[in-house]
């Protein structure tokens, strides 16, 4: 009995509760106690329904809250376009035989900066140099010959015009003659084939910049029909200039062309936080990639303290130009509501105000805003938790600056 009288009591406890909540407008009316809920979620402010609901509430119901404040003025603010790059070197030169030898020496360390010109490897060049001196050898021949056949050429005329001689004598000294001037200038570049060969057991650096890991060593057999990666001698990356290859949106194309066709365009590629290498806009590529909605570009930087290394991941600063009298704010005192961004301005000295605001850009620490701001007033920029629409506010300084002296009792 005593669990059913129970059951009883909480069914006719929720029952009332129900009710009260169901007809609450007409009870608080008739008790006095206010208008009704609905009448003032109605009434609220717009600038109120612009902060998240949880930042809703009463003003101040502590006392007022401890900001800091910033006054906006305007100032000259650069327009920057952030990306992220790849470093790439802006040659990279793998080095190969173009001759079947063998390595007799390697003058260069691996992981070395070279100049170009450097000699890196030597070649076997004995069988060359040989085949050097035999068509040499057949060179003086060829000059003997055509020597003696030029004498008898002339020995033939002379006969020829006393009556002694005959015309196919001449002829036929003639044609031996011809015939003999061409074999030496077949042998003649038959030498510059050999030479140009020699040449190739010498390689050298065709570019400056750091080479990579050396494979093969002195005594490695080449051949230049071996299409492995083994075939690699190894691999020159110019580093100084350097490029940085990245992608911006279409959208920001129009704007970056103008800016290139008035002059070079700055570029900084970000290290760390603490370190920039600047350089300029060297090439945007032709063609806007479909799948992706960007375009290719890429910056040539200095790097003679190389500081950017090829493959290496690196923030982008493209900077079209400057906005002489922009209106910003730090980062740090942008709220997101459901409406969007806005900011906590303060009104009559000591009242804050949700004021929404458009926000161009986002750079180096501090907002660009469009449109909901104007120069000389307040923004909170720290103590916005706390912070509701109409809140009381007690303004302290920042922790860079020193408090303000107190008045002389007395």
């Amino acid at each position: 009995m005593r669990v059913v009288r129970w059951a009883v009591i909480a069914s006719v406890v929720v029952v009332a509760g129900g009710a009260t909540y169901t007809y609450r407008n007409e009870v608080a009316q008739k008790l006095g106690l206010g208008a009704p809920a609905a009448a003032a979620e109605k009434g609220a402010s717009p600038a109120a329904a612009a902060q998240p609901p949880g930042r809703r509430g009463r003003a101040s119901p502590g006392g007022p809250v401890p900001v800091i404040l910033t006054t906006v003025a305007p100032k000259s603010m650069p327009i920057i376009v952030e990306a992220v790059g790849t470093v790439q070197a802006v040659a990279s030169v793998q080095l190969k035989s173009r001759v079947d030898s063998q390595i007799m020496k390697v003058n260069v360390e691996e992981g070395a900066l070279v100049k170009e010109g450097d000699l890196l490897f030597e070649l076997d060049a004995r069988t060359l140099k040989a085949q050097l001196g035999q068509i040499e050898a057949q060179i003086r021949k060829d000059q003997a010959q055509i020597e003696q056949a030029k004498r008898d050429s002339v020995r033939a005329g002379d006969l020829l015009t006393k009556g002694a001689g005959t015309v196919v004598q001449r002829d036929t000294n003639v044609t031996l003659q011809k015939a003999l001037e061409a074999q030496l200038e077949s042998d003649e570049a038959m030498r510059q084939n050999i030479l140009a060969q020699i040449t190739y057991t010498e390689i050298r650096a065709p570019v400056s910049g750091r080479i990579g890991s050396i494979a093969n060593k002195a005594g490695t057999t080449l051949r230049i029909a071996d299409n492995t990666a083994t075939a690699v001698l190894a691999t020159i990356n110019q580093v100084d200039p350097i490029f940085v290859s990245f992608a911006i949106p279409q959208i920001i194309l129009p704007e970056l062309r103008a800016a290139m066709r008035a002059g070079d365009v700055k570029v900084n590629a970000v290290i760390d936080d603490n370190t920039k290498q600047g350089g300029t806009m060297a090439f945007i590529e032709n063609t806007v990639d479909p799948n992706t909605g960007t375009v290719t570009a890429k910056a040539r930087i200095p790097n003679a303290n190389e500081g950017l290394w090829p493959g290496q991941f690196v923030k982008v600063e493209v900077i079209l130009g400057t906005e002489a009298a922009a209106i910003s704010v730090p980062a740090a005192a942008v709220q997101l509501g459901p409406q969007g961004p806005y900011v906590f301005v303060i009104k009559d000295g000591n009242t804050a105000e949700v004021r929404p605001i458009q926000i161009k850009r986002t750079q180096t620490g501090e907002s660009v805003i469009g449109s909901g701001l104007k120069a000389d007033e307040s923004v909170v920029i720290d103590g916005q938790l706390r912070l509701v629409n109409g809140a009381a506010v007690a303004v302290r300084p920042a922790q860079n600056e020193a408090p303000k002296p107190a008045p002389p009792r007395g």
